[in-house]
């Protein structure tokens, strides 16, 4: 198998066909971390505490991928019947026909994107009209990295270019009443059974998170997470800590580490722009464990649900 690090040490990019093979890779390889530390000239200290912090960030890292990977693939499923410009409709630059059939298929795929990257020419191209694509953007490393964002954002009606965390909440927002359909999956529901058999009241999987509500009407509903607890600011999710809830917000924090080493108790809020959340009685504060499952899963349950 073809081997992602160099003999010098540096990381090379690879390609797969599908997101689950990719994954699948990485986890294989992310599995010898500790025997990689462990070869290294290192103190016992050092290798338990390289091991832990190598550990945290792939447990984020892949966490923030299925989360991403399942926001594609419902943007790819809302836009299912968005109308495909034709091949030879397409306005290119000057001397870039040999970009034609790249944005061609990537239009047939996304026909939403107003931003295109292509690697192999290190071209990047802005659509200015419907079909008009001759406006030419610096492929700078920051260009591409919009034009990557831009293939989820642009499919829920926002731009690659906006705040990427801002972008992502309101995503998972304008998602909730599709991931609500989930709990009338029998998959779900035997998930939630043999969790709430373990003694498991919260679990989170893919952004979302399973709540089971004790007080007024009891039963599993659905929040989501927020983004500052995600590892983009240089946090860690803590998988060690609980959640208590003091009110009834729609968001959940995961406890999480701050990159000043600072621990975050997980909580439940409403978002800023919304009304505070209706508190709980103080007889009625739930401090809770909570599962963290993963969250390629989630990509497979919503491909479960019917489209309307």
């Amino acid at each position: 198998m073809y081997h992602c690090i160099e003999h010098s040490g540096h990381a090379k990019a690879q390609a797969f066909a599908t997101y689950q093979e990719g994954r699948a890779f990485a986890a294989k390889f992310n599995d010898g971390i500790a025997s990689k530390v462990g070869a290294l000239d290192l103190t016992e200290a050092q290798r338990v505490s390289l091991t832990l912090k190598a550990t945290k960030e792939v447990t984020v890292q892949a966490r923030l991928a299925d989360e991403e990977q399942m926001m594609l693939e419902e943007a790819l499923r809302r836009h299912a019947s968005t109308a495909r410009p034709a091949r030879e409709k397409l306005i290119l630059p000057s001397g870039s026909e040999a970009l034609r059939e790249t944005l061609f298929q990537q239009l047939k795929q996304m026909p939403y994107l107003e931003l295109f990257f292509s690697p192999i020419f290190n071209t990047a191209l802005a659509r200015t009209g419907e079909f008009d694509w001759s406006h030419r953007l610096s492929p700078t490393k920051k260009c591409a990295m919009y034009c990557a964002r831009e293939k989820i954002a642009r499919g829920f009606g926002f731009a690659g270019t906006d705040h990427w965390g801002k972008t992502k909440a309101e995503i998972r927002a304008k998602l909730l009443p599709r991931a609500n359909q989930l709990l009338q999956l029998a998959s779900v529901q035997k998930m939630l059974l043999d969790a709430k058999a373990r003694g498991q009241r919260v679990v989170v999987m893919g952004g979302f998170v399973f709540w089971h509500e004790e007080s007024g009407t009891p039963g599993w509903i659905i929040k989501t997470t927020v983004s500052a607890s995600s590892g983009e600011n240089g946090d860690t999710l803590w998988h060690e800590g609980t959640i208590i809830s003091k009110n009834h917000g729609r968001i959940v924090v995961l406890p999480y580490i701050k990159a000043s080493g600072q621990k975050v108790q997980g909580h439940t809020k409403n978002s800023s722009h919304e009304k505070k959340a209706l508190p709980r009685h103080p007889d009625e504060h739930v401090e809770l464990p909570f599962e963290v499952l993963r969250g390629d899963l989630m990509i497979g349950l919503f491909g479960e649900l019917p489209y309307e």
